[in-house]
């Protein structure tokens, strides 16, 4: 694993455990010599995220459509910046240059992208790692939800587990190593009667 992707909300939140949070990520994915991928805004847990990893030293990749430079404000402190044309090719060419994939606490497109990459995942289109850091229990209703789906057949184990969540940076980042992606199919097959 050399490079993680963050997705992560482009406001604060309400609480200040999340910006925290985000820096604690910054400074962990940078720390520990990796490269950070992210939406390549200044703002909010996204700005906050690069800041971190900045100051600890690290590299920095920031991926922003045009539609989106001028009203999420362009972070130009970072070591590369892609500037691309749609939210598709934005998400595509973070996938491309992540080898795992991080989710703070955010709104719907934070969890778009991760849900996206989850099921590019489950159908076998990449191996890589995601998964959620839980800050202060943020994600505690939601992953109860993804259990449910699970025990109501709409989701095989094994899939399920491949999502994963910690409290922690660190023990997110150890999780993504320790990483097996399932070699099991994600169709469930229809009950014979």
């Amino acid at each position: 694993m050399k490079s993680v992707c963050v997705f992560c909300g482009s406001s604060f939140g309400t609480s200040p455990i999340y910006a925290d949070a985000a820096r604690e990520t910054g400074h962990a994915i940078a720390s520990q010599g990796l490269t950070l991928v992210y939406g390549g805004a200044k703002v909010g847990l996204m700005g906050t995220v690069a800041d971190a990893a900045l100051e600890a030293g690290g590299k920095v990749i920031g991926v922003l459509p045009t539609s989106l430079q001028e009203k999420e404000l362009a972070h130009e402190g970072l070591s590369e910046l892609y500037v691309v044309g749609s939210m598709h090719e934005r998400k595509a060419l973070m996938a491309e240059k992540s080898d795992a994939f991080l989710t703070l606490p955010g709104g719907a497109g934070t969890m778009e992208e991760l849900f996206e990459v989850w099921t590019w995942g489950q159908l076998g289109l990449h191996r890589k790692p995601c998964g959620f850091l839980n800050t202060g229990g943020f994600y505690d209703q939601l992953l109860t939800f993804l259990d449910f789906q699970t025990n109501e057949g709409f989701m095989k184990p094994v899939m399920r587990a491949m999502v994963q969540s910690a409290a922690t940076p660190a023990e997110l980042l150890d999780l993504f190593r320790a990483y097996q992606p399932p070699s099991t199919p994600k169709w469930i097959k229809k009950e014979e009667s």
